[in-house]
């Protein structure tokens, strides 16, 4: 099967523009088809305290009524979204930006206001991704770059977590291709110390995962991330990497396999 390499991009990185242009440098210097997916989550709040809206989280999650997703859709879709394109259009990545609402190529269902209402909150189930408008846009040598807003297909967007974003494209296209997902941020990979870069656990299995959490080696807001990687393996996904953004291209991070 063709590779297929996925990379979400997200932390801090995104809001530190001489980070992220290296980033993308590194993106851009990839062989093969690529798609990449952006957060932008720090960016959102700093402009929803100058425009006076309140920010509320739920269980680390953002909750998104409508001022709110109106705010994340011109952040993630807008500016964030065409700042990425422009840079990859710099370093000879012929790049298109892309929400799940345009060409509906990945839709969602809101979610249920039980026992949390999330508001305008979308999750993807990975059968329902327009696959064969990714495969036509990568056979012609164009990479898809996503933000996390999604669409009900009854005319409501909605935001969806940028990590299960990136998970479920990466489980839809693991029908015709053999894919990589790669989380990047701004840590070296997942850490059995979150207080030294020193303790990157360069490879994590299902068995592994599991006695790390029983002694809580990984906890927080790792915790949902590697439950997202690991319900992409088991879904067909190849490999799955967390590592530091400017280590794109190198084998240091975490590598996580069955």
């Amino acid at each position: 099967m063709k590779q297929l390499t996925i990379i979400k991009i997200g932390g801090n990185i995104v809001d530190q523009p001489s980070a992220l242009e290296e980033f993308l440098k590194k993106f851009s210097k990839e062989s093969g088809p690529k798609v990449l997916i952006h957060g932008g989550g720090v960016m959102a709040t700093e402009l929803s305290a100058k425009m006076g809206l309140q920010v509320n989280m739920q269980n680390g999650r953002r909750v998104t009524d409508l001022d709110t997703l109106k705010l994340v859709t011109m952040v993630y879709a807008g500016w964030i979204n065409k700042s990425i394109v422009g840079l990859l259009q710099k370093f000879g990545t012929n790049a298109i930006g892309l929400s799940g609402a345009d060409g509906d190529v990945v839709p969602a269902t809101r979610r249920s206001p039980y026992p949390v209402d999330f508001g305008y909150v979308g999750d993807v189930n990975p059968v329902d991704i327009n696959v064969a408008l990714l495969e036509s846009l990568l056979g012609r040598g164009i990479t898809p770059v996503f933000c996390a807003i999604t669409h009900d297909r009854n005319g409501s967007l909605l935001n969806t977590n940028a990590d299960t974003m990136a998970s479920s494209l990466a489980i839809a296209l693991s029908r015709d291709y053999s894919t990589k997902l790669i989380y990047c941020f701004e840590k070296e990979g997942v850490l059995s110390n979150p207080d030294d870069e020193d303790s990157v656990i360069p490879l994590i299995t299902k068995s592994s995962y599991e006695l790390l959490k029983e002694t809580k080696a990984v906890s927080g807001g790792m915790l949902p991330k590697l439950d997202n990687a690991f319900a992409a393996i088991e879904s067909g996904v190849a490999e799955v990497c967390i590592k530091h953004a400017l280590n794109l291209g190198n084998s240091k991070g975490t590598v996580l396999k069955p």
